[in-house]
């Protein structure tokens, strides 16, 4: 571990956290994947924890000197596989001019993007999984995987026009989960819902519509396989989607209110099919 003290926030060998937005990041090796930057002590970990491959680190000066961090950069240095791996160390007055940095509890990391798994191969070794179809909020990302890890979810699938999991406010909010929960895209332009039912799922799909049933609903529970899916907030899940699914379901509301948000109509969702 190269330990090196920078007095210039625009010192070109900190680019990589000052210079890339997230598009920029993702494909920063293209054709070879791409980057991301992890925040907090407490997400960092758990993207070592996933085998993720460290880049370079940016941490505050105080920071440094902490346990917390002392015993992170001790992990780091085994799961690097560089010789010297870069541990940019910078004083809070020239840190801070990175914006949203008072968020990330004074250490930033690099890592590349690691491969993910096939559809195929994440549905086989699953049984209770979600769809995001067009979930653009990272926020509402992140809350979502955090749900599924505490209440049973046993992957997540995304359709390409959803927020990534790894954007830095959405593995934020996540608390590092969306390294811990299996995740993957579903090839753009597929049918995953077909994809889906080849695979022996029951396909819901969360949806204010007439024929929709209570998610209390026992019939939801008697399948092995299942496969829920939440829609974008703006529209909700497309309407061939729908109509292709095994199961309409509402969860009931009081008080003249139609619906829940996304993230948390997903916490009440597994908890009710798959955390109880």
């Amino acid at each position: 571990m190269n330990v090196i003290k920078i007095d210039d926030i625009n010192d070109k060998r900190v680019a990589i956290f000052t210079e890339y937005n997230e598009a920029q990041l993702y494909h920063y090796f293209e054709p070879n994947g791409g980057v991301f930057i992890a925040e907090t002590p407490n997400v960092i970990e758990r993207a070592l924890n996933r085998g993720c491959e460290p880049m370079a680190f940016l941490v505050e000066e105080k920071a440094f000197e902490s346990e917390v961090v002392q015993e992170l950069l001790s992990k780091t240095s085994a799961a690097s596989e560089e010789d010297e791996l870069g541990v940019f160390v910078a004083e809070l007055n020239v840190i801070n001019k990175i914006t949203g940095f008072n968020l990330t509890r004074g250490v930033l990391a690099a890592f590349r993007r690691p491969t993910l798994p096939a559809p195929s191969d994440l549905l086989e070794s699953s049984s209770k999984v979600a769809i995001l179809e067009d979930v653009m909020n990272p926020t509402n990302v992140g809350a979502i995987f955090r749900s599924a890890a505490a209440l049973g979810v046993d992957a997540i699938f995304l359709t390409h026009d959803s927020a990534d999991p790894f954007y830095r406010r959405a593995a934020r909010v996540a608390m590092g989960t969306s390294f811990q929960v299996p995740w993957t895209y579903f090839d753009k332009g597929s049918n995953y819902v077909d994809i889906l039912h080849n695979a022996d799922y029951k396909v819901v799909s969360m949806a204010l519509k007439d024929n929709a049933i209570p998610l209390s609903s026992p019939e939801l529970k008697q399948h092995d396989k299942l496969a829920v899916i939440f829609g974008t907030e703006s529209t909700g899940i497309k309407e061939d989607t729908i109509a292709n699914s095994d199961y309409v379901t509402i969860i009931p509301m009081h008080h003249d209110v139609d619906s829940l948000n996304v993230a948390a109509a997903s916490a009440v969702t597994f908890w009710e099919l798959c955390g109880k």
